[in-house]
């Protein structure tokens, strides 16, 4: 510690109790001296935008007094000269859970015990444990130094903290990383309301999917309208009333990553609302997306670790996102900024914090301006808070927060000091404490050579040289600066020792006093010798390159077989092939269809294309509708939740346009699919038609444009949880299903009538999430497709029906459909399954491979389904199943996977079959379609070539060339000095029906 650190430590000992509270015991005389210093000879960085040069910054009673370039001391401030130094201020986390309890993860099962199904919390809060809009940072925190002395370190000096549990969170307090009573430390007790798609530490069955937390949030906030409306009278809500005030607050939404910002902010178009999201760093991926939503966003600085990819076979493994990413992730903030993105900058989902400020300058050598970067750390998260009068800049007035550093932070600069409400922490000593190094050292008129060397600064051997042969028996010690040394006068064994103490400057430069061996006492200096600095052309080609590296482009989407380019819509003419009309024309021999605007506008012979159209000869080939999958789980981040009636959950809120799995189906004719819930509970989610637009990046551009709604119910062993002993949840037998079914279209009526029948007189019916889906059902307005088995369950769920007034759209898998497809023709049910599957459970024992062609006989819609992601890949031979086992003609066959699927889902008026006016959703065959040696080489939707075998090798090619690229770059860096960590493969899970986790 050097003499100016001693004095400021003295200084602030007799100062620091300005900031005891008022209310608290003094143990002693209280001291009203005031923490007032003047920073002197700074470059002071006053805001992101303006910088002062040699300027000084007054600090008194923990606030800023005045900033100015004159370097006048006001009289009884201690003068603080940090010539050389930057002054920048502290920087604010807007996304922290510093001083917070530990969050226990939430289950809602266990082998050895039965579900939670209500809440397990007996006071008068809400009746889902996820939400706890009642819970206010401010009552938890309890500051831990150590936490503290980390952020302090890193440059952080405020933090907004809040207690990461489940949905609705409640509220965040605004504090400092200080030390000291908690009381001192928060800076205000409410900043804003926090929200995520996670169950936090609930123990509660429902939900347990991330479209179960979307479903929940939605209903929160409707009941919480109603309660604000007149509900209260009715029963107390502690947690619906904390949710209804904490509205006035700035709103926060924790996302775990870009797609949960995407269905974050359509919960917040539909209730008006406006949040700032957390995001994860991977916000270039859809930068356009991002972009349109006109919220801003909290930026982790998380960048992965490069792969360890010295064997090829894990080279080979390694995921190719996460290659892409790697490379990437230091982009993202400079794609924010020149997307005109506000963004502030966490240290959030960052492993090691010590990280925080390399990643920060990485962003920076990656187009990031230290403009955007500053107010980032300080000025827009202090506007998230509504804070911007106490924080974020160097002004007169605001909170003296504020970090001293030995140069430019955003380039190489240390953080020294970090001061908090004009409170002093040391980070790093100034003078670096490396003194490795040759010195010139002069004791009285007496010169030597003072050599230090170590392999750390921590541990060093100070040696003094009379010339290049002989050495000085010496002795050193140091501490803080201080340094004691002691050496012999001369070589000789007897000689007497002259003894050294002194301190060193802030350029690592020793002085002071000293006796010699007579014991008189003297002066010394040791100067610290320079070395010019490298100037080599080796040098300057290195730190170029070390600023201008190149990465690789954004692929769309972003995973393996994406683009740079996203498919565009052509005009295109098939000439010459075998068309499958599915229309009343059949199979028309040398025909071309021409596509144009994305809808089919001609078919005949020798149709003529202007020099804009792209022409591909169908001769010998096969041109027939796309596919469409009536029962599908892929492109889902979750397939089921466990309430008995998830009739409130979207299957729209979890679409995933990244899954590879649309690619390979592509490749396999698919066209449209039907994204259904699971079967784990009697009245499933709301299903969502998609079209397979690979490289789009939204989830809500693969929505099928114009579709009518659908629901998934199920009966059977799923619904029942035949493989859970322990369940007590209901239904637990196939009587109990009916019962759910009765109860629930009763009671949805009855919500039906309620909320026709209101005149706006008093309070109005409470908004049911769950029963409305239900009440769409009874009124036609959205339409069931049942996962079934057994022909009891069958009858039953269409008596169902016809007791209230509706009809079951389509029963899927249906395996004993052929024992009642008289009943279901007379039912007007739809039929969707599989070709030959079977003895796969109990149920399905007596399944039968003419179970298609036995229903279509009786005049039921039927259509064959793959419920499964590698086998919708060859649907169409599912489908020529029904020609080898039954003798179906081959067009009725083909149909059961093209335009069946499209009358069951309502949009045959669009798609499933080759007619003027439809959408131009087709494929060319390479043969038969039927054929097992059939490949698809064009699969078009709007007009679009969304897979071509051409295309694909191109992909291909790119891909390898790409990987190899990747796997040098990534051993370059681990050559560099970089961490890497072992290669995990990716295992793509396949969703089924009855896949169930917590998201």
């Amino acid at each position: 510690m050097n003499k100016l650190s001693l004095f400021i430590c003295a200084f602030m000992a007799i100062g620091n109790v300005l900031f005891a509270q008022e209310t608290f015991t003094i143990n002693g005389v209280r001291d009203d001296r005031s923490n007032f210093y003047a920073f002197t000879h700074a470059t002071v960085h006053i805001s992101p935008t303006k910088t002062l040069n040699n300027a000084s910054i007054v600090i008194k009673n923990g606030k800023i007094q005045s900033v100015n370039s004159s370097n006048d001391i006001p009289k009884g401030a201690a003068e603080i000269n940090v010539e050389g130094k930057h002054i920048y201020a502290s920087f604010i986390d807007a996304n922290s859970s510093y001083g917070m309890p530990e969050v226990k993860k939430g289950s809602f099962w266990s082998f050895s015990k039965p579900e939670n199904i209500g809440s397990q919390n007996p006071k008068a809060y809400n009746a889902n444990d996820a939400i706890n809009a009642n819970t206010n940072a401010a009552d938890l925190f309890k500051s831990k130094e150590s936490d503290a002395k980390t952020m302090r370190s890193i440059g952080f000096g405020t933090a907004v903290t809040f207690l990461p549990d489940g949905v609705a969170r409640g509220t965040s307090a605004l504090v400092t990383f200080g030390k000291g009573k908690a009381n001192e430390l928060m800076l205000d007790s409410k900043v804003g309301a926090h929200y995520a798609f996670s169950k936090g530490s609930s123990q509660q069955m429902y939900p347990v999917s991330t479209m179960g937390y979307v479903a929940l949030l939605r209903q929160t906030y409707y009941d919480a309208q109603w309660y604000a409306a007149g509900g209260h009278e009715q029963f107390t809500d502690l947690t619906l009333e904390a949710f209804n005030t904490n509205q006035s607050l700035p709103q926060f939404f924790f996302a775990q990553d870009r797609f949960d910002i995407e269905r974050a902010a359509k919960v917040a178009n539909e209730f008006n609302k406006t949040y700032i999201y957390l995001g994860n760093g991977d916000e270039y991926q859809d930068i356009v997306s991002i972009k349109n939503l006109g919220s801003a966003i909290i930026v982790p600085v998380n960048y992965p670790q490069a792969l360890d990819v010295k064997d090829p076979i894990d080279a080979m493994n390694a995921s190719f996102a996460d290659m892409k990413h790697w490379e990437l992730a230091p982009t993202n903030l400079s794609v924010l900024s020149k997307a005109e993105v506000e963004f502030s900058i966490t240290t959030s989902k960052l492993k090691k914090k010590g990280d925080f400020l390399k990643n920060i300058r990485l962003a920076v050598k990656q187009g990031l301006s230290e403009e955007d970067a500053l107010a980032a750390l300080t000025t827009v998260p202090a506007k998230f808070v509504n804070a911007s009068d106490r924080l974020g800049t160097l002004e007169s007035g605001k909170i003296a927060n504020l970090i001293i550093t030995s140069d430019n932070i955003f380039e190489k600069g240390d953080i020294l000091e970090n001061w908090i409400r004009g409170k002093r922490f040391v980070v790093k000593s100034w003078n670096q404490d490396d003194f490795r190094g040759d010195y010139t050292l002069q004791v009285a008129n007496k010169k030597y050579q003072l050599e230090v060397t170590g392999d750390t600064p921590q541990s060093t051997k100070w040696k003094i040289n009379i010339n290049d042969s002989t050495t000085l028996d010496t002795k050193a010690k140091i501490h803080d600066g201080m340094l004691t040394l002691s050496f012999a006068a001369d070589t000789s064994k007897s000689a007497h020792q002259i003894r050294l103490s002194g301190w060193a400057d802030q350029k690592g430069n020793f002085s002071g006093e000293g006796k010699d061996i007579a014991g008189n006492w003297l002066k010394w200096s040791a100067i610290k010798d320079t070395k010019p600095e490298e100037t080599s052309e080796k040098t300057k080609e290195k730190d170029t390159n070390s600023t201008t590296d190149a990465v690789g482009s954004v692929i769309y989407p972003f995973n393996a077989y994406g683009s740079d380019q996203v498919p565009t819509q052509e005009t295109i003419l098939i000439t010459n092939a075998t068309v499958w009309t599915n229309e009343n024309e059949g199979i028309l021999k040398d025909t071309d269809v021409l596509i144009k605007d994305g809808k089919i506008a001609q078919i005949g012979k020798r149709l003529k294309a202007n020099k804009k159209t792209k022409v591909i000869d169908g001769t010998g080939k096969h041109l027939t509708a796309g596919i469409i999958d009536e029962h599908s789980h892929i492109a889902l981040f979750s397939v089921n939740d466990v309430a008995v009636m998830s009739s409130m959950v979207r299957m729209k809120d979890v679409i995933n346009p990244n899954d590879v799995n649309i690619y390979r189906q592509l490749a396999g004719g698919v066209t449209s699919a039907q994204l259904l819930h699971g079967s784990a509970n009697p009245v499933g989610g709301q299903s969502a038609i998609i079209k397979l637009r690979w490289g789009k990046t939204n989830p809500n551009d693969m929505l099928f444009e114009g579709a009518e709604p659908f629901i998934k119910f199920a009966l059977g062993e799923n619904v029942k949880r035949s493989s859970w002993p322990m369940s007590h949840r209901f239904p637990q037998s196939r009587m109990g299903v009916e019962a759910v079914y009765i109860d629930g279209f009763s009671r949805a009526k009855a919500y039906d009538q309620a909320q026709k029948s209101f005149d706006g007189d008093g309070l109005a019916p409470r908004k049911d999430l769950q029963l409305e889906a239900l009440a769409q059902i009874v009124n036609s307005e959205r339409f069931i497709s049942c996962h079934s088995y057994v022909q009891s369950e069958i009858n039953m769920l269409m008596h169902v029906a016809d007791q209230f007034d509706f009809n079951v759209n389509t029963f899927t898998h249906i395996l004993e459909g052929y024992k009642v497809a008289d009943k279901m023709a007379a039912h007007g049910a739809g039929a969707s399954t599989f070709s030959d599957w079977w003895a796969y459970k109990f149920e399905v024992y007596e399944a039968i491979p003419h179970n298609a062609a036995l229903m279509a006989s009786q005049g039921v819609t039927v259509a064959i389904n793959s419920d499964d992601a590698e086998m919708a890949r060859r649907l169409n031979q599912e489908a020529a199943k029904s020609v080898k086992y039954a003798g179906m003609p081959e067009e009725d066959a083909l149909k059961m996977v093209t335009l069946n699927p499209a009358k069951l889902l309502h949009i045959d008026d669009q798609v499933g079959s080759i007619k003027v006016g439809k959408s131009g959703d087709v494929v060319l065959w390479t043969d038969h379609p039927l054929s097992i040696y059939a490949k698809a080489e064009y699969t078009m939707i709007d007009g679009t070539i969304y897979y071509s075998m051409k295309k694909d090798e191109q992909l291909r090619k790119a891909m390898k060339a790409e990987r190899a690229r990747l796997v040098n770059k990534m051993q370059e860096a681990e050559k560099n000095g970089a961490s890497v960590k072992e290669v995990a493969p990716k295992a793509n899970h396949l969703l089924h029906c009855d896949h169930l986790h917590l998201d």
